[in-house]
Formats: C-alpha cells, sequence, structure tokens
C-alpha cells in the first residue's frame, strides 16, 4: 500500500477545491496586513504535489502565499515538507518509491537555498513516508532517504487517520487498517527510526489517540510530533457532537502530554473535517474569525504541552480551505497574544527549530 506510482497520491475523490477554485474565493476578501511581521516563523508544515484532484502546488505557490503583493507580510524564515506521497519513482523496487518523494523536495530546497527566490530557507527540512510494515527492512529505505535528502531528512510521517464510517473517508482515504500502530511488524520498522536519529510523525484522528499514547510511552526515545492537534473530527457521525468529542481528545491530549518525547503541531484546524465549514462560506473568514474557532483546539495544547513542545504550522495547502496564509498566522499571532517573548519564539520558531534540528533564527 501507499506507492501510488500513477502520481494521484492518496487524495483522488475528497471534499478539495483546487488551487484555481480557491484563488476566486479568497479574493473576495482583502489580504491583511500581518500582525507583528518582524516575528521569525519557521513552518514546520507544507506539502508540494501535482495530482489531477488537488492540482499543482509546487515553490511559486508557496512563496505567493506567504507573500502575497501589496500587503505586509509574515517573516517565515525556513519551513518544513511534510510527505503527501507526490512525485513517488515510476520504476524500481516498489519500497524504494518514495525516496522519490525526498529526491523531489531536495531539489526545491536547493533551488530556495540559493537565494535567487528570496530569503526562506524552503524545506530546510524534509519529512518523508516509508513503509514500516516491511518491519527492520525499512532501514534500506531510511537510509537511501537519508541520503537523497542531502542533510535535509529529519524522519518520516505514517499516516494513520481511519474511521470506520465511509463518510468520513471523504476527508482522508488511506486504506489503513485500524490500530496498525499496535501491529508488531510496525512496530519493528517503527523501531529503526531512533538509531537513525529520525523522528515520527503521529497522523490520526482524534478516536485513534489512545493508539498514540501506547506508541508514545513503548518507543520513549523516538522523537514523535503530533499531527494537527490530534485530528478533530466533527463530520459524518461526529457532527453536532462537538462538546462530548472535546471530552474525549482534551483527555488523550493530556495523557500524551505526559510522554516527554511527544511534541504536538498547533494547525490543521482548516481542514474541513474540523467541521468549522468556513469553505462553505460565500465570503472567506478573517483571522478574528479563525481564532475564535480555532482555540479551543489550540490553548488546551499548549497548556498541557507548554510552549517548548508546541508549534504552530500551517499544513498548506489543505488549510487554504479555511482561508489565507497571511489570515492563519495572523489567527495564531491573536491566540499567542498574551504569551511572553520567549514564549512566542518557542511557538513560533524555537520548537521547531529544535525538533527538526534547524538554523535557529
Amino acid at each position: 500500500m501507499g506507492h501510488f506510482r500513477d502520481g494521484t497520491g492518496p487524495y483522488t475523490g475528497l471534499i478539495f477545491r483546487k488551487d484555481a477554485d480557491l484563488k476566486a474565493w479568497l479574493g473576495q476578501r482583502p489580504t491583511e496586513d500581518a500582525l507583528e511581521p518582524d516575528l521569525p516563523i519557521i513552518d514546520p508544515h507544507h506539502h508540494f504535489w501535482d495530482t489531477p484532484h488537488r492540482g499543482r502546488y509546487f515553490l511559486p505557490d508557496l512563496l505567493a502565499d506567504i507573500a502575497p503583493q501589496g500587503v505586509r507580510s509574515h517573516n517565515i524564515v525556513a519551513t518544513v515538507f511534510l510527505e503527501c506521497q507526490a512525485m513517488y519513482r515510476k520504476d524500481g523496487p516498489a519500497e524504494m518509491a518514495s525516496v522519490g518523494e525526498v529526491e523531489f523536495v531536495n531539489g526545491i530546497a536547493a533551488m530556495a537555498a540559493s537565494g535567487t527566490y528570496g530569503p526562506c530557507r524552503v524545506a530546510e527540512g524534509i519529512v518523508g513516508w516509508a513503509d514500516l510494515m516491511l518491519g527492520a527492512g525499512v532501514r534500506d529505505v531510511l537510509q537511501a532517504q537519508i541520503a537523497a535528502g542531502g542533510g535535509r531528512f529529519k524522519g518520516i510521517r505514517y499516516g494513520v487517520a481511519y474511521d470506520a464510517d465511509p463518510s468520513v473517508g471523504k476527508f482522508a482515504s488511506r486504506p489503513i487498517p485500524p490500530h496498525i500502530v499496535l501491529d508488531k511488524t510496525f512496530r519493528e520498522g517503527f523501531k529503526q527510526l531512533a538509531p537513525l536519529g529520525l523522528s515520527f510523525e503521529s497522523w490520526q484522528y482524534h478516536p485513534q489517540l489512545a493508539d498514540a499514547v501506547d506508541l508514545a510511552r513503548s518507543f520513549p526515545e523516538t522523537t514523535m510530533i503530533l499531527n494537527h492537534v490530534g485530528g478533530i473530527l466533527a463530520v459524518g457521525p461526529y457532527r453536532g457532537k462537538r462538546d462530548e468529542n472535546y471530552a474525549a481528545w482534551h483527555a488523550n491530549i493530556k495523557e500524551l502530554a505526559k510522554c516527554p518525547n511527544m511534541n504536538v503541531k498547533l494547525g490543521g484546524v482548516g481542514m474541513t473535517h474540523f467541521g468549522f465549514d468556513f469553505h462553505e462560506r460565500d465570503t472567506p473568514p478573517g483571522s478574528a474569525d479563525l481564532a475564535a474557532a480555532w482555540k479551543m483546539y489550540i490553548e488546551p495544547c499548549i497548556e498541557a504541552f507548554g510552549v517548548d513542545r508546541c508549534m504552530f504550522e500551517s499544513n498548506f495547502p489543505p488549510d487554504k480551505q479555511s482561508g489565507g496564509y497571511t489570515e492563519l498566522w495572523n489567527a495564531f499571532k491573536i491566540i499567542a497574544q498574551g504569551a511572553t517573548a520567549a514564549e512566542k519564539t518557542a511557538l513560533f520558531s524555537g520548537t521547531a527549530a529544535r525538533v527538526y534540528r534547524l538554523t535557529q533564527p
């Protein structure tokens, strides 16, 4: 599973508007000026892809989002690319197909590092995908990715977002067996990460968080990063049950925070399965609207984990379904407005620099 050699990626058939449609929608509202424009930001989670369903999102598209014309933009100093099963190798051993994504993004990172496209160190960190169900055999794949990354490869993500209800499948479509992270073979593969100095991104829905707790406790030597504040579901059978869902999510967040090897990304809340339905508005929301909705998940994570294990993320372009890049970071700054200067440094760049071993701003 997971190789997608045809280049379509894992997202065909999902609820997702292409970039051209998003530009028209976002264009109905003037782009905001950035709040606190001098604050250095490392964006630790974005994607690049070119698929029939989602369209194309490459370096020029990200740079246009980071620095829109005619307004004051945020100070994005570096970014981390997260796997999206793009540009896999067409030929060669199937288990090595995902090395192609690392090669693809490392090329983009080299372009950015030239300085030709501005000061941002785009994809200074690269997180790929490798099939942990290869068991110990995945070590060869990981070593190939390390070599292909030219010093930028930091770890892997193995998305396990799964729900038995088919209506949820419209929001994430990787065919993952339930509770795969408890599988003996999966864990034999997982065991290869720490000795190679690699981290693991934990991406699942909130009903699966107990499995993430078990995984973090079982491998305390492996640096882990919880994606998208734990992946709240508020669609399908979970719609209309936000209070009930919140209680279950919050209990597991507090358990995860007891694991010192676990960090958390504050973002992803703009994806449609969070159920805020900003994508259904005739005009896009402003940063104040986003902050008011998102703080219910972001603030408890900061309280549980502390600023030194939390990092704001854009999750672009998926979060573009709910608003613009400038507005997203303004929303985060509104939520963090009561933080000290040191706390803001941790939330917006310091934690990401530490976890991914990047250049400190």
